[in-house]
């Protein structure tokens, strides 16, 4: 077998491919791949972010603001702790509650001291340092007191208590206050925070969907570069199947899959190259074979008119068989040339104003006699006025006569071959159908009905065998004209072949 020949791809090819790069399946499977990772990575760093902020917020208002309000309530506590050694004391004037008053002083000082040192908000520190002068405020008229004391030792005047219980009321109202306003950053952020968590499923939500349809639509879009080209080819393949080998398939497809239509395309050109081999040998064969025949049958036809001698029964059935088999090979040899010019394309069609209905009765009248041996009945269905259509006369006499021929050699005894004829006038067309109640052709076959010496597998009883060409030649006649022919069958039941053809009017321009 011979392999095909490496293609040289021309400069328009070669501009071609610069700017349409083709990839490989495998490289489009991975960048496939790669870019549906990438869009799930996307997703799931947003979602992380997302995480890691709320995570921070949390960290915040665990290391920051709840510390914050417990040292704030215990420095509140420890003021109110210093008020009741400062009244213990200057009630008994004894030194161990002045101990413990400084003691708690400085306590109170430090945890001022560390609150300051760790809050950075200007409101917070702001109340700390209100509540810091306060407690000096205090310590002043503590002191004050104590000198007055000292001097004209008395009970507790009325009047330093009640500045030193409104000093103490603004430093606690301080305290309070710092208390509230970290609670409130902290419901502000477990609020934000909701909010932020809330708007971040939300989003991560649409994320996911738009990442499944992009993934999605990406895998399809890869599926369907490469799925095309594949169906593409198994189209093309069929056709070749079917006999077409000369259409080329040229088409955008991967590199491996372009290798391969190459190959196919290589393929249909052999085998065209053989068909073409095989329409030549036939019809160089038929040609030869023609002028013999004619002869065979001429000289037939002499001796059957007894011109050289008399002839015996047994003699005159001998050149009766040898002249009707001669006929038959005749028609034969006549209908592969025909096909052969029409493959060709030198088939000369004279398409004139044609009396369909006229032609439809020579053809009925040619088998009628066959008809009456086997006891078919031939029926014709048609207009009552005649049928005039765009034809060649000649060449659908030919349609008729292998209609009606297949027809009745596919009918049993006893049966009906039925022609009709229905003009629609206005789509400006006649459709004939030649019907038969033989045993139909499986579902299967129709396809190839219409190929060149393709016969089935139906077999009628005590019927001639025939050629396979009749249908082959009546499609190539009927799409010649510009019409259509297709068949109807069903198993038990009979076959239908209907054929339309353009409406005219007598005297009509063809």
């Amino acid at each position: 077998m011979d392999l095909p020949t490496p293609k040289v791809p021309s400069l328009l090819e070669v501009s071609q491919g610069a700017s349409l790069v083709r990839l490989s399946i495998f490289w489009r499977i991975v960048l496939t791949s790669l870019l549906i990772i990438v869009v799930m990575a996307g997703v799931n760093f947003y979602a992380l972010f997302q995480l890691r902020q709320l995570s921070a917020l949390s960290t915040t208002l665990a290391s920051q603001h709840y510390p914050a309000i417990e040292q704030a309530k215990h420095v509140q506590a420890v003021a109110f702790n210093q008020l009741n050694s400062e009244k213990k004391y200057l009630a008994v004037r004894d030194p161990t509650f002045l101990q413990h008053f400084d003691e708690e002083v400085e306590e109170f000082h430090r945890g001022i001291e560390n609150l300051l040192r760790q809050d950075t908000s200007p409101e917070g520190r702001q109340l700390l340092e209100q509540a810091l002068r306060y407690q000096q405020d205090r310590l002043a008229l503590f002191h004050t007191e104590l000198e007055n004391a000292a001097s004209t030792p008395a009970s507790v005047s009325p009047e330093y208590e009640a500045r030193r219980n409104e000093v103490m009321d603004h430093m606690t109202s301080s305290l309070d206050h710092y208390v509230d306003y970290h609670e409130g950053v902290i419901s502000a952020g477990v609020s934000r925070s909701r909010e932020s968590s809330a708007q971040a499923e939300a989003i991560t939500e649409q994320l996911v969907l738009l990442a499944l349809v992009v993934g999605v639509g990406l895998a399809g879009i890869a599926s369907y570069t490469i799925l095309r080209p594949l169906r593409q080819l198994q189209s093309h393949i069929k056709q070749i199947g079917q006999g077409n080998f000369r259409a080329s398939l040229n088409i955008r497809a991967p590199s491996e899959l372009r290798d391969l239509v190459d190959t196919v395309n290589w393929m249909g050109g052999k085998l065209q190259e053989l068909d073409d081999m095989k329409g030549e040998f036939l019809a160089h064969v038929s040609h030869e074979l023609r002028t013999p025949m004619a002869s065979i049958q001429e000289g037939t036809h002499l001796l059957l008119d007894e011109i050289p001698g008399p002839l015996s029964q047994e003699q005159r059935t001998t050149l009766r068989i040898m002249a009707d088999s001669s006929r038959r090979l005749i028609t034969l040899i006549s209908t592969i040339l025909d096909l052969s010019k029409m493959d060709a394309g030198m088939m000369e069609y004279r398409i004139v104003p044609t009396d369909l209905k006229r032609i439809t009765d020579m053809s009925v009248n040619k088998i009628r006699l066959l008809a009456d041996a086997k006891h078919v009945q031939l029926v014709v269905e048609s207009p009552a006025q005649r049928v005039w259509v765009k034809a060649d006369a000649i060449r659908i006499e030919q349609v008729m006569d292998n209609l009606l021929s297949n027809a009745l050699k596919f009918s049993p005894e006893g049966g009906i071959v039925k022609t009709q004829m229905k003009s629609d006038n206005k789509a400006g067309v006649l459709e004939v159908a030649v019907s038969d109640v033989g045993p139909g052709i499986p579902t299967d076959e129709l396809p190839h009905i219409f190929e060149r010496f393709y016969q089935g597998s139906t077999k009628s009883r005590h019927s001639v065998p025939g050629s396979g060409l009749g249908l082959a030649l009546a499609k190539k006649v009927v799409e010649a004209h510009g019409g259509r022919i297709w068949i109807e069958s069903e198993i038990k039941k009979g076959t239908t072949v209907r054929f339309i053809l353009r409406l005219t009017k007598p005297g009509a321009p063809a």
